[in-house]
């Protein structure tokens, strides 16, 4: 039995069904459980898999106004400043980029007030030098993964 991209294929798997059994994705792989049990906890280790979540529908939830924020910022203080983003509950991103700005963060909001009252709590902080704001008018696409090519 040859385990070739075996970890490519179980990831591809657990992309199609993240709750998907053991005993399953064995059958799926043709492998045995065992395999599959060693192999996904390599995985888990390795950081590659890193917890098992639901893909959530926000705007189902009326968390249907988003927010693309970039901000310039103090270049030593990037790394506050990102941090301090991560512990705004409704950035569900945060980025540290190139270009003109230094920070993109994508926040999900309920209305615009409240994308409004967010986003000038954020703003008053002083390493923040400068911000655009962009609303999104419409998710063409948003949160899609994609399967890993296998030789």
């Amino acid at each position: 039995m040859t385990y070739e991209n075996l970890d490519r294929k179980l990831v591809n798997a657990l992309l199609g069904d993240g709750r998907a059994s053991l005993r399953s994705l064995a059958e799926e792989l043709d492998v045995s459980v065992t395999t599959v049990s060693n192999h996904l906890k390599d995985l888990e280790e390795d950081g590659i898999i890193s917890g098992y979540t639901p893909k959530v529908d926000y705007d189902a939830l009326g968390y249907d106004v988003t927010a693309v924020v970039q901000l310039k910022v103090e270049g030593s203080a990037l790394p506050d400043v990102t941090d301090r983003l991560q512990e705004h509950k409704q950035m569900i991103s945060v980025y540290e980029v190139t270009g003109d700005y230094d920070i993109i963060a994508i926040g999900k909001f309920t209305d615009t007030d409240g994308m409004n009252d967010q986003i000038k709590e954020m703003l008053v902080d002083p390493e923040i030098k400068e911000s655009n704001t962009s609303v999104v008018l419409n998710a063409a696409s948003e949160h899609e993964q994609f399967t890993l090519e296998v030789e």
